[in-house]
C-alpha cells in the first residue's frame, strides 16, 4: 500500500492484525522492505504483533529522486517513520532497525520516545573513535569497490547486489541463493534501481553526536549483534548495551546484515519476549 508521508510517497506493507501492537521494521542503507523476509514477518506476526515493513524514499516502490541527487536528507528519512505511524493510526510502536535503521531507531527514541514503545537494534553502532574500525577485509572491498553495473541490465544488477553482500557476511554460510533471491525481488520492484543503490550513501549524517545521551532513552532496550560483524565490530553493540542500558544478544557467527533465516530461532522469540514485557502478552 502506498501512504502520502511528509509530501512523498512510501510504500509500507502491514502482516497480522491491525488491532495487535505494532512493530515497525526499518531497514539499513539502500534496503527496501524485502530484505525484511515475508516469513520472518509473518513469524512475528503469530505472535501476536502487528508488523509493519516499509521502503525507505529511493527504495523500492517508494519516492525516488534522481540518482546521485537525493533531495532529502538523513533527518528526514526519521520524520518519515514518523509520518508513516501517523498515516496508519499507530500511536505508538515497537521499533526494530538494522544498520542504518538502528541508527534512526536511536534518534526515534530520543526525540520521540513517546512513540517508541520498545527498541530493537540489530547490527547498528552508537558512533565514538573509541570502538574498533572497520576489519580489514571489509576496508579491502570497500576501497576497490567492483565497477558500477549497467543498471539497465537486470541479472547483471541482480549480480552486482549478491557480491556487494558477500563481505559483509561471516562464518555463518553466506547463503547465496538466498540473496540472490532477494536481489531478484528488490530489482523487480525498485523503481530507479541505480537512485537505490547510491542516494543513500550521499546523505549527511543528521546532528548531534547521538552517544552522549544515549542513557537519556527510556524505553526498553534489545541489542541484537552479530560477533562477526565486519562493519560494527561486536564492541560497537556491547558499547550499545552499556550505554542505553539494554539487553544484548550477540549472534555466534552472524555478520553485518538483516538477521538471516538460520538464526530466526534466536532472534524472534527474543523480540517478542522484548515487546512482551512492555505489553504483557
Amino acid at each position: 500500500m502506498h501512504f502520502e508521508v511528509n509530501g512523498v510517497e512510501l510504500c509500507a506493507e502491514s502482516f497480522g492484525d491491525v488491532s495487535d501492537p505494532a512493530i515497525l521494521l526499518i531497514s539499513g542503507s539502500s534496503g527496501s522492505m524485502d530484505w525484511w523476509r515475508t516469513e520472518f514477518c509473518r513469524r512475528l506476526a503469530a505472535g501476536g504483533r502487528r508488523v509493519v515493513r516499509y521502503d525507505h524514499r529511493d527504495t523500492g516502490q517508494s519516492a525516488h529522486s534522481k540518482p546521485g541527487a537525493p533531495d532529502y536528507s538523513g533527518d528526514d528519512l526519521v520524520v518519515d517513520a514518523i509520518g508513516l505511524l501517523d498515516a496508519l493510526g499507530i500511536e505508538s510502536a515497537h521499533i526494530a532497525g538494522v544498520s542504518m535503521g538502528g541508527g534512526i531507531g536511536q534518534v526515534l527514541a530520543l526525540e520521540h520516545p513517546e512513540r517508541v514503545a520498545s527498541l530493537t537494534l540489530m547490527s547498528t553502532s552508537p558512533g565514538g573513535a573509541d570502538l574498533p574500525p572497520v576489519t580489514e577485509r571489509l576496508v579491502a572491498h570497500l576501497s576497490n569497490p567492483a565497477p558500477a553495473p549497467d543498471w539497465s541490465k537486470r541479472d547483471e544488477v541482480i549480480d552486482y547486489i549478491v557480491e556487494d553482500h558477500r563481505p559483509y557476511s561471516a562464518s555463518l554460510q553466506f547463503d547465496e541463493d538466498e540473496v540472490r533471491a532477494v536481489a531478484a525481488i528488490v530489482v523487480d520492484r525498485t523503481i530507479d534501481i541505480e537512485a537505490s543503490m547510491t542516494n543513500h550513501s550521499l546523505l549527511d549524517g543528521g546532528g548531534d553526536p547521538l552517544r552522549p545521551r544515549l542513557g537519556q532513552i527510556t524505553a526498553p532496550t534489545l541489542v541484537i549483534h552479530g560477533t562477526e560483524d565486519p562493519l560494527f565490530p561486536l564492541a560497537h553493540g556491547q558499547a550499545l548495551a552499556r550505554e542505553i542500558p539494554s539487553q544484548l544478544l550477540a549472534i555466534e557467527g552472524m555478520g553485518h546484515e538483516v538477521p538471516p533465516r538460520p538464526v530466526w530461532d534466536e532472534v524472534i522469540p527474543a523480540i517478542l519476549q522484548l515487546t512482551r514485557c512492555v505489553i504483557g502478552r
